[in-house]
């Protein structure tokens, strides 16, 4: 019986040569990545392995919202304490910046996002739902994520790191009950790179018990369960760091794009301290920005906050961020999904730094950025590197 798979394509490796050009050399062209998901028996799955233009395979894995963390002391938030800036957006100087975010695209992919919200009042939102649900998001996660970076000012409170973004590219690849699929997260970034996002931010994570279940639903015993989800994990992998590859190749040709994204809550240093989690996918892939979360202290100082997944390469606020709310209004919420779109409304706001400053920015030149400002001397003493990455992040001053 033949499995779904997910085939990742590289369609600039398809090219030939013409007739009397052999032997000589061809101009390298940029990469073409191209996503299909179809039904695959094994000897069809070997036989893609020896196709040239065939990058990665792999059966699609469930996704999920990260696990929302229970509560974690901290102070309270701004909404209560009557402030004007979000902790966040102070935190990382955004709110003392004179860049904005001006002419930089930004794709969020996550539940999708309540257009209708004042925070994003005269912004252009271009929406793509893969999850066949529709359009909208009553999850209220990835409005949220918008909010945190480039929503416009609610109820007299600055809460995003962004607010001059004019476009932005909203891929719906959890559904309306916040899950979804590799396949559906693929082709959301692939439907951003083609609409020439400078930066692209997601919230999400494989949920590999879910694919254990939905393997031993099939009546697969559970060791067997088992080795199928970790190959699974394995192929997954593989087909990111292929496609971060791609990503990466293809800034030869234009500016590039920056993929941000969340670590994950599965630590609990609460119950040790020992007790942390490395990163997870996609997060955890080659070339991609995996965010770590961090919390305030009464004393001022930052901390890393005890559900964040270590090893990220940067960090950012994500206890008690105060974002747009499906509805209308503002809520709070933790995690590293909200670590995540801090970060790339920093890159927003350097994208349009590096614009001004030089003649051409690259995404290079922005990860440079963000990786060399990162502050490193606001955390508590004894703060582990392996927590925070190269710091917390910083927006252009």
């Amino acid at each position: 019986m033949a499995d779904q798979f997910i085939v990742l394509r590289d369609l600039s490796r398809t090219r030939m040569a013409a007739p009397f050009e052999r032997g000589a050399a061809v101009a390298e062209t940029p990469s073409e990545p191209h996503v299909e998901v179809t039904g695959l028996g094994k000897r069809e799955v070997a036989d893609l392995a020896r196709d040239p233009s065939v990058a990665a395979v792999a059966r699609p894995m469930p996704t999920t919202v990260p696990g929302a963390p229970e509560d974690v002391e901290a102070p309270p938030p701004e909404a209560e304490a009557g402030a004007q800036v979000t902790w966040g957006v102070r935190a990382l100087g955004a709110d003392a910046s004179t860049r904005t975010g001006a002419g930089t695209v930004v794709a969020v992919l996550d539940t999708g996002i309540d257009a209708t919200h004042p925070a994003f009042t005269g912004m252009t939102l271009v929406e793509e739902d893969f999850t066949g649900s529709g359009r909208g998001d009553k999850v209220g996660h990835g409005t949220h994520c918008a909010g945190t970076v480039f929503g416009r000012p609610v109820d007299g409170m600055r809460i995003g790191v962004a607010p001059g973004v004019e476009r932005a590219l909203i891929g719906k690849v959890l559904g309306d009950d916040g899950k979804g699929s590799t396949a559906e997260t693929v082709k959301g970034l692939l439907w951003a790179l083609g609409n020439d996002a400078d930066v692209i931010t997601m919230s999400l994570g494989i949920d590999f018990p879910a694919a254990m279940r939905q393997l031993e639903e099939r009546g697969l015993p559970q060791f067997l369960a088992t080795s199928i989800a970790l190959e699974s994990y394995r192929a997954t992998l593989r087909l990111y760091d292929s496609l971060m590859r791609m990503i990466a190749a293809r800034a030869a040709f234009g500016a590039g794009t920056i993929v941000v994204a969340a670590t994950g809550n599965a630590s609990h240093r609460e119950l040790r301290p020992d007790f942390e989690v490395g990163p997870e996918l996609p997060s955890a892939a080659e070339g991609m920005m995996a965010v770590g979360a961090v919390q305030r202290l009464p004393s001022g100082r930052l901390a890393v906050a005890r559900f964040s997944n270590t090893f990220p390469q940067v960090c950012a606020p994500g206890v008690e961020v105060v974002s747009a709310r499906t509805g209308g209004g503002l809520t709070s919420k933790s995690g590293t999904s909200m670590a995540a779109p801090h970060v790339a409304g920093a890159a927003a706001l350097w994208w349009q730094e590096l614009r001004a400053s030089s003649d051409g920015a690259r995404a290079a030149a922005v990860t440079g950025r963000l990786l060399l400002t990162a502050a490193t001397d606001v955390f508590v003493p004894d703060a582990d590197v392996e927590d925070l990455g190269a710091g917390l992040v910083q927006a252009p001053r």
